[in-house]
């Protein structure tokens, strides 16, 4: 039997299919890109750099990945296409060479109370099968250890029809889950505060209600519990009787009738579960928000001590450990309690169970515990947890994009991403990153800078090549690349101080510290070490505190910077007093809004499986409003050319002149402030960056009244240029009297502090306490934790 053989020309010809080394991206127009042309290398480590607001996540992102996830969905067929989510094409001429895209972004994960760090990864199903094995005693199917699924028991007749003969017969069916029922698998429960509900002294009619927006007679809400025959609305509240309480308080959703409308009746309670407790408090208004705060505690279930389980899923245990105890673990000491388990009838699900633990260790996440609420996982943290299901894949010749994987990282972890990104790509995947630390930017293979600003004044490609290639570039990239922060020579004396005692929270041990008042003070230290416990979690309720920690910022498409900071509410009034007419007709939320458009701007057009098609609304043309509105005019502008306008214009707009609006200009005074002044006020939220919505909601609260703001890693999605901006404005809340405390892992905000406080040494059991106070200059001279190293090594020291 001989063997084929191939000549030398043959073997040394090029193969067509290797012809296919690039990532071809011509005529990109998504959000502000301007016609970007580039040619992107396959198999290698590309990082994409700029300001924030550049382009860089709409050419990465919502260009590259979305085509090729566009392009996997329509293989599969019409049937299964209709249950996912349908996405348009990207405005871009040609799109060549894409491979798999996996988006690993900094989207927090899903704020439901049930998802957790090990209902997200997949590690509570296998540890819930698990235990189905070998737990003792045995008490069913891997549900019967899920809070996330409730027991029932059902019996009744069923009708068997075969042929012409009909047969009934009893059925039974019984499913056991293991679910709380005390907080229904929350692991806390609610208690609503009455008194922050009503006045009972007062009756309904007299306006006993101090809901927010219940205060109306003309609410409908409120004339439904007058009206409804069920309370007497002349009494005061305290008088009720037993029944009319139950009713007030408790009744089931009833219909009333009320002026010859149908509406529903329900107990007070569940309205206000149903209205208040079952939204996003971050999406809220702040006067809603803080009467959510007030009138509903949450605390631990009594029932199950917050495990979230039933007793029988508690009772049943594998050498003297219930799955209760196991996701309550750190998850590096849950990795070695696996290995030391010798099962040889679970083996396959041993293995795959330890690689899954193992990968949290890997990636700097082994201080996390599988009970861990998803929705408390920073930006950093949450893209981490995504990353998990990627490390060891067999995967090859995929295109994998980050945003910031280096987010909420100390310098100490960075290198630690630095060697997954290379092992991804040492793989023969490609890997796209969205960058600002020069860490990551050093070891990138290729470097994309967008810009040359932000906003419209970006959206071009300012350099492509070598690393040391943007370094020698004029650039706003390359000129801060290699930056260097000093360490403040002189720091400003504290006022006072802010006294923290006996902090437990989590993994704290009992901390005692004093963070100074009337200074810049930075709490670093490494990931999961205890920054945000003793910030957020020990801060004496009465100090005062204005925290800006990194819960996102949410809204539709309708939603825009006007709308989010309360800018609009000025603007409308002032348009409204200039032309003698009622401020709601200058908002295309409500009575202004286009007919046609219903103040969309847009027509929507929905094609079933296929995407979407929006186009501009012929009557308005896409202004939002109707056409009579446009005819009232402040300062000569109408309201679409106001909301047209960028921050830096508005505020020249309405400074001075006939369209003079102080309250209008101080908020627009502060978006400056914080960098946005390109920024358009009627942009949807939807388009902005992560940067730009954290600096959004920082200019937000800072018109809160406070002496003392606490800001959670405010140079999250900063260029390098930014951060001596954010600098500056941190400065300035200092001069003028405030106190400001940061959690920060950025050098130069570490090198500007006056004082630093330091926790560790290491994360979980291995931080919790304080190993430096002092200043930065002392903090660099003693070199005595991980952050003192390096910072010294930033400072040059």
């Amino acid at each position: 039997m001989s063997r084929a053989t191939s000549t030398d020309t043959q073997s040394s010809a090029p193969h067509d299919a290797d012809s296919h080394a690039l990532i071809r991206v011509h005529g990109a127009r998504v959000n502000n890109l301007k016609d970007v042309s580039i040619e992107i290398p396959k198999r290698r480590l590309t990082v994409f750099t700029g300001v924030s607001g550049s382009g860089k996540s709409s050419l990465v992102f919502d260009t590259i990945a979305a085509e090729s996830q566009r392009l996997i969905n329509e293989t599969y067929s019409t049937f299964v296409q209709g249950f996912m989510p349908t996405m348009a094409r990207p405005e871009v001429d040609v799109l060549d060479g894409l491979t798999t895209a996996i988006s690993v972004d900094q989207q927090r994960m899903g704020g439901d109370p049930r998802s957790t760090v090990g209902t997200a990864t997949d590690a509570n199903a296998m540890l819930r099968i698990l235990f189905s094995r070998l737990g003792k005693p045995h008490i069913g199917p891997p549900s019967a250890y899920s809070f996330n699924t409730a027991s029932v028991r059902a019996s009744g007749a069923i009708t068997v029809e075969r042929g012409a003969k009909t047969k009934a017969q009893k059925a039974t069916y019984e499913r056991t889950g293991g679910m709380c029922n005390r907080c229904e698998g929350r692991g806390a429960v609610s208690d609503i505060d009455l008194t922050q509900l009503y006045d009972d002294s007062k009756s309904i009619a007299e306006g006993a209600f101090t809901i927010p927006g219940w205060k109306s007679d003309s609410f409908w809400t409120v004339r439904v519990y007058a009206e409804s025959g069920f309370i007497d609305p002349d009494k005061p509240i305290r008088e009720f009787t037993k029944k009319e309480m139950q009713d007030f308080l408790h009744r089931e959703p009833t219909k009333v009738k009320v002026e010859g409308v149908n509406l529903t009746y329900e107990g007070l309670i569940p309205k206000i579960q149903k209205s208040f407790l079952s939204k996003d408090k971050e999406a809220m208004q702040p006067h809603i928000r803080a009467f959510v705060e007030r009138a509903v505690t949450f605390t631990t279930c009594p029932e199950c001590d917050g495990t979230r389980l039933s007793e029988g899923a508690r009772s049943s245990k594998i050498e003297r450990k219930s799955i209760a105890d196991l996701c309550a673990m750190e998850i590096r000491d849950l990795a070695e309690w696996i290995r030391g388990l010798d099962e040889p009838s679970v083996a396959p699900l041993l293995t795959a169970l330890r690689h899954t633990l193992d990968s949290f260790v890997e990636i700097g996440l082994g201080y996390l515990s599988l009970d861990r609420a998803a929705g408390t996982l920073s930006g950093g943290e949450a893209q981490r947890v995504k990353m998990i299901r990627h490390l060891g894949s067999s995967l090859t010749d995929v295109t994998y994009v980050f945003d910031e994987p280096t987010s909420g990282l100390h310098p100490h972890d960075i290198q630690r991403m630095n060697n997954l990104l290379l092992r991804l790509r040492n793989k023969g995947n490609t890997v796209l990153v969205v960058e600002h630390k020069p860490e990551v930017i050093a070891i990138a293979d290729h470097v994309v800078d967008l810009g040359p600003g932000a906003g419209t004044a970006g959206g071009s490609v300012c350099f492509e090549g070598t690393v040391e290639g943007l370094r020698s570039s004029d650039t706003i990239t390359g000129r801060h690349l290699d930056d260097r922060a000093a360490v403040k020579e002189t720091v400003r004396k504290p006022t006072g101080a802010l006294e923290i005692r006996g902090a437990t929270r989590n993994n704290l041990r009992d901390v005692d510290v004093d963070v100074p008042l009337g200074v810049l003070t930075v709490v670093t230290g490494v990931a999961g070490s205890g920054k945000s416990s003793l910030l957020h979690g020990s801060v004496p309720a009465d100090a005062g505190v204005v925290s800006v920690d990194q819960s996102p910022i949410r809204g539709s498409r309708r939603s825009n910077p006007a709308t989010y900071t309360g800018l609009l509410d000025p603007i409308r009034k002032a348009f409204a007093k200039a032309n003698g007419v009622k401020p709601a007709l200058f908002s295309a939320n409500s009575e202004g809004a286009c007919p046609t458009c219903n103040g969309a701007g847009v027509i929507y057009t929905d094609l079933a499986m296929m995407a979407g098609v929006s186009t501009t609304c012929e009557d308005c043309e896409g202004k939002r409003f109707d056409a009579s509105v446009l005819e009232y005019r402040l300062g000569g502008r109408d309201i679409s050319e106001v909301l047209a306008m960028s921050v830096t214009e508005a505020e020249e707009f309405f400074g001075s002149g006939e369209a003079h609006t102080p309250a209008a200009h101080r908020i627009l005074d502060r978006l400056a402030d914080v960098g946005l002044g390109y920024l358009t006020i009627g942009q949807p939220l939807t388009t902005l960056s992560g940067g730009e919505r954290q600096r959004l909601k920082l200019a937000t609260h800072m018109a809160e009244r406070g002496g003392v703001y606490v800001l959670d890693e405010p140079t999250t999605g900063l260029h390098l240029a930014d951060v001596a901006h954010l600098l500056g404005l941190l400065d300035r809340l200092v001069d003028s009297g405030k106190s400001v405390i940061v959690i920060e892992h950025h050098q130069a905000v570490m090198a500007h502090a006056d004082w630093i406080i330091d926790l560790g040494p290491g994360a979980g059991h291995d931080g919790g306490t304080v190993v430096f106070e002092g200043t930065p200059a002392d903090l660099v001279a003693a070199r005595s934790t991980l952050t003192g190293e390096h910072l010294a090594a930033y400072v040059g020291s």
